[in-house]
């Protein structure tokens, strides 16, 4: 176990060793990324060994990210076995067996590279996010919101050109300028040389109540009532994937922080979307009536964003003892940077991987998939069903950075994947709120119909 010898990212961004929470981080064991997964998730090894994989896949690179995806998606199908299983009315070790296709792991984890909305391809970056040169090093910024990118040249003092953000950082220290970006309320994160202090890869706790999971149904999540309140991509990501298994999903979102179309494009599958406005006494009442008969409530915004509106796991469970509360956060839930806005791109950078995929020139680089939000999304949406196995009453807390550091340190390379893979196969098109959408198909099959526009739908439950 770490005690903190672990180098310290530049500007010391994730150091959570000084805070003394790196001696009290359960690091997960087992023979593979999916039983390392699944304990962790709290589930019966014996479990573990149901799954399997088959096919091509791609997700190459220096780290194992295509293992890790293929045990997000994994535990994720056995967790929605071992809920049916339960529900069917027998325990958890009358889990069916569940393979993998691995090409279908590898282009889900990629389906927002593969989405076209009426044929035109979304922007997945804007250009004043990526990195850039500093005086000593290197900085990664996220400017694909309006806000984000006002805050960025506001702090830098630049109009908002490519150039002008260029020579600004070159002239600054990648600390300096970090800090800088942050105060203003912009993302800009120092590439860290080395990997973050160590993380867990899930947290949880039971709460006060609970009970029994629910009755037989047609699909593992059948019934269930999820009030989703994330935001790309990793919250989406696990909520559509509960969508397909048969959940009532609706997303909640407030009218003034408007979500991009694209992005809803590719995660607003197997869900509704509706908009309230928490600080309004009337959105605030649909809001409770929404809870009252809630099962689980995904949470995607960082500590302590919520809790103003009393939307707190602790609180949220003693108000309704019987609820799943999973909340997502970007650098973990402790530590000086538990509070910070992040993205998945933001987190490799502060974590190490940016510079563990750098070139020969030195620029740093990125995995081959956004893995830490859409591996994220699947654990996040295992814990939740694995909650609804054991009936209730518990709040599960995950993390980017806990992702990433489980990527780096835990996840084994499972040698080289079978050749051949071509994403094809899993590319499906509907239409939708946005007109006809080519996209990914889910490792779990298809949702057959396209997502409403953002903030389209009503904010009531679909009757049982």
């Amino acid at each position: 176990m770490s005690s903190g010898a672990t180098p310290k990212p530049v500007g010391d961004p994730p150091g959570w060793a000084a805070y003394g929470v790196a001696t009290m981080v359960r690091m997960v064991n087992g023979d593979g990324a999916v039983a390392q997964a699944w304990e962790a998730l709290g589930g019966d090894g014996e479990l573990a060994g149901r799954v399997g994989f088959a096919g091509p896949s791609g997700l190459e690179g220096p780290l194992p990210v295509r293992e890790l995806a293929r045990a997000c998606v994994g535990v994720c199908g056995l967790a929605a076995a071992e809920l049916a299983a339960v529900r069917a009315g027998g325990t958890a070790l009358d889990a069916a067996a569940v393979t993998v296709d691995e090409g279908a792991v590898a282009t889900a984890f990629v389906s927002e590279r593969h989405l076209r909305v009426e044929g035109r391809a979304p922007v997945s970056f804007a250009p004043l996010s990526g990195f850039w040169r500093a005086a000593d090093g290197w900085v990664r910024t996220h400017a694909n919101y309006p806000h984000h990118q006002a805050a960025l040249v506001r702090a830098l003092g630049v109009p908002a050109t490519a150039e002008a953000v260029r020579e600004a950082l070159a002239g600054r220290s990648a600390a300096e300028a970090q800090e800088a970006v942050y105060a203003e309320g912009g993302l800009a994160v120092a590439v860290a040389p080395e990997y973050g202090e160590p993380l867990p890869l899930v947290e949880w706790v039971r709460g006060p109540g609970g009970g029994r999971p629910p009755g037989p149904g047609a699909l593992p999540a059948s019934g269930v009532r999820v009030l989703d309140l994330t935001r790309v991509i990793a919250g989406p990501v696990a909520t559509r994937t509960l969508g397909l298994l048969g959940a009532d999903v609706l997303r909640i979102d407030s009218p003034a922080l408007r979500e991009a179309d694209d992005a809803h494009a590719d995660t607003g599958f197997g869900k509704r979307s509706a908009l309230l406005d928490l600080g309004d006494p009337a959105g605030r009442a649909a809001l409770d009536r929404l809870l009252a008969t809630a099962d689980v409530v995904v949470t995607g915004y960082r500590p302590g964003a919520l809790e103003r509106f009393g939307l707190g796991a602790e609180e949220l469970l003693e108000r309704f003892p019987r609820l799943v509360v999973a909340q997502l956060c970007a650098w973990g839930w402790t530590g000086p940077w538990a509070g910070r806005r992040g993205f998945d791109s933001l987190v490799q950078a502060g974590y190490g991987i940016a510079a563990r995929c750098a070139g020969e020139d030195g620029r740093p680089g990125v995995l081959p998939a956004q893995a830490l939000d859409h591996g994220t999304g699947y654990l996040l949406a295992a814990g939740v069903l694995r909650a609804l196995a054991e009936g209730g009453g518990r709040a599960l807390r995950f993390s980017l950075a806990g992702t990433a550091s489980w990527l780096v340190r835990e996840v084994p390379a499972a040698g080289a994947a079978a050749a051949g893979y071509a994403p094809e196969p899993w590319l499906r098109e509907a239409e939708s709120g946005y007109g006809v959408l080519r996209y990914a198909a889910s490792p779990f099959g298809d949702w057959g119909r396209g997502p409403s526009r953002w903030g389209a739908d009503g904010a009531v439950w679909l009757g049982r």
